[in-house]
């Protein structure tokens, strides 16, 4: 999603996001409901709160939508049943694909996830089977357009935050930093009134995968594309050279 100016594919993906609000909202609302859970309704206590929050904004999710997610999971904390599931599985082509969701029926969820990779000539493997192909890292990611902050004095100000690594790309800027500093980088440049197209703890590729042949391709984009459409998939890292 990031590395080596993905900046085009962010864009792309929040454009499909945009024409479809109505999940993303809903997706959101789940990562509310489970931080509100495990650490309590205040943000300033509650560092996965605050980092949900953050990813709600860079949706454009209305505060008052935001704060009645919050109060209603606050209310509901006892029966909040949703579980964090992940898997791995490799898709045409040699890639590699990690799923995130949140569900109240992991076999629902299990059963779904393996039939998009099926469909799509991919398998499902065991834990571990691919995450070692990528790095967890907080990543923020900076339109230069939206930007009037001159780039050695935006690094600088990363860095003295906290921060790991920082690129300059065509068209944006590329912050990268351990996952246990990404809330101090994120609240460091918020100050700094800098604008965020993406912020977020990922999963980043060590290396990129090109796919050849149409049918690969075919089949690969079908695998994606069937487990964003599914209602517990929250993300989906892959190493495809897009």
């Amino acid at each position: 999603m990031s590395g080596h100016s993905k900046f085009a594919n962010i864009k792309h993906k929040k454009e499909k996001n945009d024409a479809a609000k109505g999940k993303t909202f809903t997706m959101i609302g789940r990562e509310i409901a489970i931080a509100v859970k495990e650490g309590g309704p205040d943000p300033a206590n509650n560092s996965k709160l605050r980092d949900v929050i953050a990813k709600a904004k860079a949706n454009n999710m209305p505060n008052d939508t935001i704060d009645r997610g919050i109060k209603k999971a606050a209310g509901d904390s006892g029966n909040v049943n949703y579980e964090v599931v992940t898997y791995e599985g490799y898709g045409p082509g040699g890639t590699a694909i990690i799923v995130d969701a949140l569900t109240d029926n992991k076999n629902r969820t299990a059963a779904n996830v393996r039939n998009c990779f099926s469909k799509g000539q991919g398998s499902i493997g065991t834990q571990g089977c691919v995450s070692y192909m990528f790095d967890k890292k907080g990543q923020i990611i900076i339109d230069k357009e939206e930007c009037d902050m001159e780039a050695d004095d935006l690094m600088m100000s990363a860095l003295d935050a906290g921060a790991e690594d920082f690129s300059e790309e065509e068209d944006s800027f590329e912050i990268t930093t351990d996952p246990a500093d990404f809330a101090a980088v994120r609240d460091a440049l918020l100050e700094l009134g800098i604008a965020m197209t993406q912020a977020e703890v990922t999963m980043i590729p060590q290396t990129y995968v090109t796919v050849e042949g149409e049918a690969d391709l075919a089949n690969l984009q079908k695998i994606l594309d069937m487990l964003e459409e599914d209602d517990d998939v929250q993300t989906v890292y892959h190493n495809w050279d897009e």
